[in-house]
C-alpha cells in the first residue's frame, strides 16, 4: 500500500508542522468559514485549486466536478440531486463569496471524451456522458470553428469553451444574476496549462484567452 500509506504520513506531516504551526487559525477556522472566493475546478489530480494558488486554509470555497462544469439552472418540482448548483447556492446565497472563477486546464479527460465522442463513454459511463452533455455547445463549436486543426489544437479550444460555456451557465441562476448586477459578486474564466505552468484568464475586453501576469478585470463586477 505504498500510495496509501503516503497520504496517511503526509496527513501526519501535516499535523505536525503546519496545524502546530498555524493552530490558532485551525480553531478559528473550526467556528465558521468566510471565503471571499469560490473556485469551480475540475477532479483532475493535477490541478488542485488551493495549490496552484498558493491558498491557505480558509481562503478558497472549492466545488470540483468532471471538467469544471455548472449546469444551466433547474428548479424541479420533484425530488432531485443537484450538487453542483447546491453547493454554488451555498457559496452564493450563504456564504456570500464576491468572486468566482471557473477554472478549467490542459488535458481534461472528460472534454477527450466529448470532443472525440468516445463510444466507451456512452456505453459503459453513462453518468459521465449524461455530464459532459452540459459542454455539447462548446463540442459543436470546435468542430465548426477549428475543423481542420489538429487534435490538440482542438481539445485546447474545446477546454476553454466550456469554461465560457460554464461562465454562461452561471447567469441562468437568480441569485447569481443578482449579485453581479448589484455589483456585489464578479465572475471569471481561467485556463490552467499543466505543462507550462501558466495560468490564462478570459479578457473581458478582448473576449480571449490571455496569460494571467497580474490581477485581470472582472467579467463582471464586484464592489
Amino acid at each position: 500500500m505504498p500510495e496509501f500509506g503516503k497520504v496517511v504520513r503526509g496527513f501526519l506531516s501535516f499535523r505536525e508542522t503546519t496545524y502546530k504551526e498555524n493552530e490558532a487559525l485551525f480553531r478559528q477556522l473550526a467556528r465558521n468559514q468566510e471565503p471571499k472566493v469560490m473556485v469551480i475546478a475540475c477532479c483532475d489530480s493535477r490541478v488542485d485549486p488551493a495549490i496552484v494558488t498558493n491558498a491557505e486554509q480558509g481562503d478558497l470555497f472549492v466545488l470540483r466536478n468532471v471538467a469544471n462544469l455548472v449546469p444551466p439552472c433547474e428548479f424541479q418540482t420533484e425530488p432531485t440531486r443537484h450538487g453542483t448548483s447546491a453547493a454554488l447556492e451555498f457559496a452564493v446565497t450563504g456564504l456570500k463569496v464576491k468572486y468566482i472563477i471557473v477554472l478549467g486546464h490542459s488535458g481534461c479527460g472528460g472534454i477527450r471524451a466529448l470532443l472525440t465522442a468516445d463510444p466507451r463513454v456512452g456505453m459503459q459511463h453513462s453518468f459521465i456522458y449524461n455530464w459532459m452533455q452540459i459542454a455539447s455547445s462548446a463540442r459543436e463549436k470546435t468542430l465548426a470553428d477549428k475543423a481542420d486543426a489538429p487534435l490538440d489544437e482542438q481539445l485546447r479550444y474545446c477546454e476553454q469553451q466550456g469554461v465560457r460555456q460554464s461562465l454562461d451557465n452561471l447567469m441562468t441562476f437568480p441569485w447569481v444574476q443578482e449579485r453581479t448586477a448589484a455589483g456585489k459578486l464578479s465572475l471569471h474564466g481561467w485556463y490552467f496549462d499543466i505543462g507550462e505552468g501558466k495560468m490564462h484568464f478570459l479578457n473581458a475586453a478582448s473576449g480571449a484567452f490571455e496569460e494571467l501576469v497580474s490581477v485581470p478585470a472582472p467579467l463582471s463586477a464586484a464592489q
